[in-house]
């Protein structure tokens, strides 16, 4: 079917009419200013891997009470030029912030706030319950899985702080302990060891060494 006069006529002027013409793209905002990503809620003593972008130079990420000043961190690291950073939470229960820190005059400023609320931590310990003095003893232990927690094998009287044979649940949760030369009742523990709480008994086992 050929096109009429008219159809052809209206074609024509669509084409050449402003409205149709193809519009330039508006373009794109560059964002602007540091950007934080961290978790929200987190068990309280674990660790959290914060990723920070467009941070100024000689920026610290930190976790702070919500009414204390830039001036007080309960816990704080520079960036450096690493993009993420990993933090333990305090080891108590309750609302914290998460901070990016500046430095205007000298002094720290707040360059960004996000909130954090920290659960009650716990830890699950799996052993045997009885080893022959001086033989090799698996143990498993899953908690916070701070840095400096710890799975230590000690007499059941000793304070949290004690020192025997440990390991270190956030490298890996599963280790072999050497069982002690002396026979008797210990007590297998995952220790937590964190900002504001220092070490804290989270979970027990008692351990026979024959």
């Amino acid at each position: 079917m050929m096109p009429t006069r008219r159809t052809i006529l209206a074609l024509l002027l669509c084409a050449g009419s402003p409205a149709m013409a193809q519009q330039p793209r508006p373009q794109q905002r560059q964002p602007q200013g540091p950007n934080l990503s961290a978790p929200r809620t987190l068990m309280a003593g674990a660790m959290a891997t914060v990723f920070v972008s467009r941070a100024p130079a000689n920026a610290r990420l930190a976790i702070s009470r919500p009414g204390d000043p830039p001036d007080a961190a309960i816990v704080a690291s520079p960036l450096g030029q690493v993009p993420a950073l990993s933090l333990p939470a305090p080891g108590e229960v309750g609302s914290f912030e998460w901070r990016l820190l500046g430095e205007s005059d000298g002094k720290p400023v707040v360059l960004l706030r996000q909130p954090l609320v920290t659960t009650e931590p716990a830890a699950t310990l799996a052993a045997p319950a009885r080893v022959a003095r001086g033989n090799p003893l698996p143990v498993r232990g899953i908690g916070p899985n701070g840095d400096r927690d710890r799975v230590v094998l000690v007499k059941p009287d000793a304070p949290p702080e004690a020192q025997g044979p440990n390991f270190f649940p956030a490298e890996n949760v599963e280790s072999t302990l050497e069982a002690p030369a002396e026979p008797g009742a210990y007590e297998l523990r995952y220790v937590m060891d964190a900002p504001l709480t220092g070490s804290r008994v989270l979970a027990r086992r008692e351990l026979l060494v024959e």
